[in-house]
């Protein structure tokens, strides 16, 4: 491999996109650096003793993430794959379900190394059951073929799966991640997409008639001289019918997230949307956090395929309240809804 200043690339990249320097983002890119030259086929500068396949890399919302390991993603020269983490369990999940052998974790991981030398696994967070006790054996079988992974997410690995069934179950997966990757937090005091609010939000509170009122004119606008099609939605028997004005669509809450509904169901959503309106979002609590853990992973799925976003909301979205299980990965949401309902004019 051609030797890459990643510094130097890094401080071209960010006067081209006029962000601040921040020397906190500087010492993950070294870090990185030297993570990706430790060792793989073609990343081998020196054998480490110490070597590590993972680079895991956990922080609060807003802080540059996912730009920064974008970042390095896109400068490295290798074999390379990324993927959200809800997207790359559906892969190995429907690998498991076609294959039906003992053997599928080592086949499915095999394929992996086949292909690859570097796996990005972006906004990697546990929330299921099935997810749990599956990844202890996944990540030791990834581990142990050298594949190098890279991870962006907010949770610390001590407290991922924090309160899920049957955790203890889970905390061998803790133990292998601990043992074989770099851990780093990015620490900055400010959330960068809350800092690009602006007054041209397409977000709509409280849930009234004049709200109702603003919605039904702003789908109106948006789907002027637009075809509508009704669409079906088929997820492996689940089905349900959209409206679909050319990538245009419109969903009360309670039909995305009331409904027995998953990432693979939002991800085929999102597959043939561009903008979609999502009304009467309410505020959240312990009684409904099952429907607020939908509405995370379907926002999270949106975010990453750049959906936009309409919405209208029970309260204020900074104020918006939330159960206490899914109270710290809800902020990256909250976030997130920010960005995806500004303005195509005002998006950076």
């Amino acid at each position: 491999m051609t030797k890459i200043n990643f510094k130097k690339r890094f401080e071209e990249f960010c006067k081209s996109k006029k962000f601040e320097r921040n020397e906190k983002q500087f010492e993950i890119v070294n870090l990185l650096e030297k993570f990706l030259k430790s060792k793989t086929k073609s990343l081998l500068f020196f054998k480490n003793r110490n070597f590590k396949s993972c680079f895991y890399l956990h922080g609060n919302v807003g802080v540059g993430k996912t730009m920064l390991l974008n970042f390095i993603f896109d400068t490295v020269k290798v074999n390379k794959m990324k993927s959200h983490f809800n997207e790359f369990m559906i892969k190995f999940h429907d690998f498991r379900h076609e294959k039906k052998d003992d053997k599928s974790i080592i086949q499915f991981v095999t394929e992996l190394k086949n292909k690859y030398e570097l796996i990005y696994l972006d906004e990697f967070q546990v929330t299921n059951i099935v997810d749990a006790m599956i990844l202890g054996k996944l990540f030791e079988t990834i581990f142990l073929e050298e594949i190098k992974i890279i991870i962006s997410t907010n949770t610390k690995v001590s407290e991922l799966y924090k309160d899920g069934l049957q955790r203890d179950q889970f905390l061998p997966f803790i133990n292998i991640i601990e043992k074989n990757s770099i851990q780093k937090e990015l620490l900055l005091d400010d959330d960068y997409r809350i800092q690009k609010k602006n007054k041209k939000q397409k977000i709509f509170y409280p849930l009234n008639e004049k709200t109702l009122f603003n919605i039904n004119q702003n789908f109106r606008v948006l789907t002027r001289n637009l075809k509508k099609e009704e669409k079906l939605i088929n997820t492996k028997g689940r089905k349900f019918k959209i409206d679909n004005y050319e990538g245009v669509t419109r969903f009360n809450f309670k039909e995305l997230c009331d409904e027995n509904l998953g990432a693979e169901d939002y991800l085929n959503l999102a597959n043939i949307c561009s903008h979609i309106f999502i009304e009467e979002i309410p505020n959240f609590d312990d009684y409904n956090s099952n429907q607020q853990l939908r509405f995370i992973t379907l926002i999270d799925i949106l975010y990453d395929k750049k959906i936009s976003l309409t919405l209208s909301l029970e309260s204020e979205l900074e104020k918006i309240s939330s159960s206490r299980r899914h109270s710290q990965v809800f902020k990256r949401t909250v976030s997130r809804l920010y960005e995806m309902t500004a303005s195509k004019d005002s998006l950076v």
